[in-house]
Parts: C-alpha cells; sequence; structure tokens
C-alpha cells in the first residue's frame, strides 16, 4: 500500500517537472533565456515559484536540465534509426539523418546550438553532447574506423570535430539553407573520414 502511495507522489512530482520544463522550453524559444522570467514560466505551467524551486535551484538549473532533455531526445532519434546490424557505414549514414530530422524539431537548434552555450557555455555544452549525441557520434566512429587502428583519443578528436560540422550544418538548415546539400556534405565527409 505504502509503495503505491509513493510511485503517485512521484507521479505527481514527474507531471509538475514535465510542466516546468514544457512551459520553460515554449517560453525560451519564444523569448530566449535572458528575457523569461521564471513568474512567467510559472503562470505558463500553472504551477508556484515554490514548486519551480522544489524542482530547480534557479533557472539556469531549469534551463540545463531543459537543454539535457532536448539532447536525451536526439541521440534517442539517432539510435532509434541505427538498427541492430547494420554494418557500421550505413549506421553512421542513418545517424546523420535521423540528427538532421531531430534537430529540424522547431526551437532545438536555437535551445542546444545558440541559447545553450551562450547561458551554459562551450565547455558545459561539451560536457552534455559527450554524454548524448556525441556519444553516439564517437560509438559510430569507433566501429567504422577499427580497422584503421586508430588510437582512441584520434578517434574522440575526430568525433569532436564532426559533431562541430553537424551543428554548423543544423545552424544553416535552419537559417534556410537546402538541407539536402548539407546532408551530402556530411555523408561525403562521414566516407572520406572512415574510408581505409
Amino acid at each position: 500500500m505504502q509503495q503505491k502511495h509513493r510511485r503517485s507522489n512521484r507521479e505527481r512530482s514527474d507531471t509538475t517537472r514535465t510542466a516546468i520544463l514544457d512551459a520553460a522550453r515554449a517560453l525560451f524559444i519564444e523569448s530566449g533565456y535572458a528575457e523569461t522570467p521564471t513568474p512567467e514560466i510559472v503562470a505558463a505551467a500553472g504551477l508556484t515559484r515554490g514548486a519551480l524551486y522544489h524542482h530547480f535551484q534557479d533557472k539556469k538549473a531549469l534551463f540545463r536540465a531543459l537543454i539535457e532533455r532536448e539532447a536525451r531526445e536526439v541521440a534517442s532519434s539517432i539510435e532509434r534509426s541505427t538498427v541492430e546490424g547494420l554494418p557500421p557505414r550505413e549506421a553512421l549514414l542513418a545517424g546523420a539523418a535521423a540528427y538532421f530530422d531531430a534537430m529540424a524539431v522547431p526551437g532545438r537548434v536555437r535551445l542546444l546550438l545558440l541559447d545553450g552555450p551562450a547561458v551554459l557555455g562551450v565547455g558545459e555544452m561539451a560536457t552534455i553532447d559527450a554524454a548524448h549525441g556525441g556519444r553516439t557520434l564517437e560509438e559510430g566512429l569507433v566501429a567504422a574506423m577499427a580497422p584503421q587502428g586508430l588510437e582512441k583519443k584520434a578517434i574522440k578528436a575526430m568525433a569532436f570535430l564532426l559533431s562541430a560540422a553537424f551543428d554548423r550544418a543544423a545552424l544553416e538548415i535552419d537559417a534556410g539553407a537546402a538541407r539536402a546539400d548539407y546532408a551530402y556534405a556530411i555523408d561525403r565527409l562521414i566516407d572520406r573520414l572512415i574510408a581505409p
């Protein structure tokens, strides 16, 4: 009986946290981090400031949690696209297409590539990326480049640089450039990088 009560408290807590994150996401996309005061977030979520500060230390902690959630969703999209048994090259190309699909979600480019580095710093964003999308890219490169016998640190550096190319392409596509052009360029980069 008591376990059921705890679970319902947990469910209520998760629901409240999700409502705060969803409201913050919409407002951060609409107005930007700096122009979004916490009272607006709690009003949009239909909650109190106490609920906000129960779940998040401050606005920056809320923003970081939102960025983590967005990065996790991108990585999940990539992982779902790379089904078991795909050869490494095809897995990398499928992951690239999934990345562009995931970054096409309205507001995601702004959150992850513009406001995220400005608010949290480049180092913190690199840490978040390394735990999510950067991790999936590095795993794909390790699988594709294993026959070349490269050191792990060299592959890690290549993954970091290729990730920067993906991000730059996502920024250009979000600004109106043709996705097909950037997808083609990324595919060619992957082919050149993993060629023996």
